[in-house]
């Protein structure tokens, strides 16, 4: 289960930084057009439109995993108990990383290339 999950966990992650990463070159891009030196509330908007664009996605693969492992977490025949205890933790993983893919990760992300900013 849990190999399964970091799967998942890691193409998720990787996917949204791959468009945050996108929406702050852009950035970065439109400004040297502009001539002027990127905002910290430039890189707000950024983040945001990045992060925006994967929430569906995200909230799509989470939704179809825990809907696909609930019924292996709650049967009772024929060999349950061992596949129980291999899909709750993904119920609990997927959870998890859904908060930390949507949440967490925009923040670091928002706050390590602040750092960059001359501002």
């Amino acid at each position: 289960g849990f190999i399964a999950l970091a799967g998942v966990t890691v193409e998720i992650g990787i996917i949204m930084l791959t468009y945050l990463n996108q929406a702050y070159h852009q950035l970065i891009d439109t400004c040297r057009e502009r001539g002027v030196q990127p905002l910290k509330e430039d890189l707000l908007e950024a983040v945001t439109q990045g992060a925006g664009l994967r929430v569906r996605p995200v909230m799509m693969t989470t939704v179809s995993t825990i809907a696909g492992l609930l019924p292996i977490m709650f049967s009772s025949g024929t060999g349950a108990e061992v596949v129980s205890r291999i899909a709750a933790p993904m119920v609990g993983g997927m959870v998890s990383a859904v908060i930390l893919t949507l949440l967490v990760l925009p923040v670091v992300y928002y706050l390590w290339r602040t750092r960059s900013l001359k501002a």
